[in-house]
């Protein structure tokens, strides 16, 4: 009896030739469905967590959740800076992945970024594309160190419900404990020497 690897051969290298003739390399006329095929090829090995940290993927060590109305979250973002401005499908900047505390690590998505040439946010000359969609932005810095950017996130290894491009996936969670803190309100600074009290509030008139 012919083994069992040699049965699934067939079908293996069929599923690899279909990926291959649409994973042409990134090129301004790349269909979005060549370049789809591209990322998946490029991006299936990192399922292995240990095969991103060793190509240059950092993890974040906070879980980042959406700041605004309608929840969800990012994950762990690994970023590789090596492929900051990057809008080949195949050189991500950051993976996005779920963690369940214990180091086991899920892929889930990925994200790209290019800078802003101008860094201003009420211009968009510059806005780059891909999978036949337009990056978001420019959007802020949101931490030091980082500059206007544009974005664009792709679902491709944990389904989105509110769109395979939206950047947040309310199906990731983020673990009581491990999201960024907020940063602490400022001190009130003590009162100098021999300055005199505040006011009191004006008695309320009675009713």
């Amino acid at each position: 009896m012919a083994p069992r690897t040699a049965k699934l051969a067939p079908l293996a290298l069929a599923a690899t030739a279909s990926l291959t003739l649409g994973a042409a390399p990134a090129t301004p006329t790349a269909t979005p469905t060549a370049q789809l095929a591209a990322t998946f090829m490029a991006t299936a090995k990192y399922r292995d967590h240990r095969l991103a940290v060793a190509a240059g993927y950092v993890p974040d060590q906070y879980c980042v959740v959406n700041p605004g109305e309608g929840g969800g979250a990012l994950g762990y973002p690994h970023f590789n800076h090596a492929y900051d401005g990057s809008t080949d499908p195949k050189k991500p900047t950051a993976l996005l992945y779920e963690g369940d505390g214990a180091g086991h690590w899920k892929l889930a998505g990925l994200e790209w970024m290019v800078v802003d040439r101008d860094g201003r946010t009420d211009t968009d000359d510059d806005r780059p594309s891909l999978f036949g969609q337009p990056f978001r932005g420019p959007l802020p810095a949101r931490y030091a160190g980082q500059k206007v950017h544009y974005s664009l996130h792709l679902w491709l290894w944990k389904r989105n419900p509110s769109g395979r491009f939206e950047p947040f996936n309310p199906k990731v969670v983020c673990r009581p404990g491990t999201t960024r803190p907020r940063p602490a309100a400022p001190a009130t600074a003590p009162a100098a020497p021999g300055a005199a009290a505040p006011a009191a509030p004006p008695a309320a008139a009675p009713s």
